[in-house]
């Protein structure tokens, strides 16, 4: 989203669209929530990156505060702040790859190294045996979010990338 910031209509049309795209990560995530370890949110991370690139960052910052609003601002919720921000870093040094076989191969990997990196703040407040003790009860749990990231992004990559790409040039036309 490369608006003119000096014209106040286009600062809101930004504001809002980082809104509005929080708002969907944290529907798609609640709304996934009865299946363990089985989310959307890094597909969508993925797509919101390569669209809206850098600002991307924005979005994810919102939708760590309601989650933290949400669930509580335990232990957990420290990881959140940098874990999603890993896979947009990961989407901007890849940003020239296009194959949604590729894009699912990097959010199943995502998916299964989820849990080792959840286990940074254990390792920071009770040490490598608290960490570890974290990061090998949830394997069970990393090898389904594995496999979920990678099926739920290689069947909803090119679709969902089409309707941002629509949407994206549908703004940039109306402001």
């Amino acid at each position: 989203m490369q608006l003119n910031q000096n014209n106040p209509a286009n600062k809101i049309v930004q504001i809002v669209t980082i809104g509005v795209l929080s708002a969907i990560l944290l529907v798609g995530q609640l709304g996934l929530a009865f299946l363990p370890n089985i989310e959307i949110v890094s597909t969508l991370i993925i797509l919101y990156t390569q669209i809206y690139k850098k600002q991307v960052f924005s979005i994810i910052l919102v939708f760590v505060l309601l989650e933290g609003i949400i669930f509580g601002f335990g232990i957990w919720w420290i990881s959140y702040l940098y874990i999603w921000n890993i896979l947009a870093l990961i989407v901007l040094l890849l940003h020239k790859m296009d194959s949604a076989v590729l894009w699912a191969v990097v959010s199943g990997i995502f998916g299964l190294l989820f849990g080792a990196l959840c286990a940074i703040p254990y390792l920071l407040s009770g040490g490598p045996g608290a960490a570890f003790a974290y990061w090998s009860a949830g394997i069970p749990y990393d090898i389904l979010h594995c496999c979920g990231n990678f099926a739920l992004t290689l069947i909803l990559y090119k679709p969902l990338l089409q309707l941002l790409k629509y949407l994206q040039s549908t703004i940039e036309q109306n402001k």
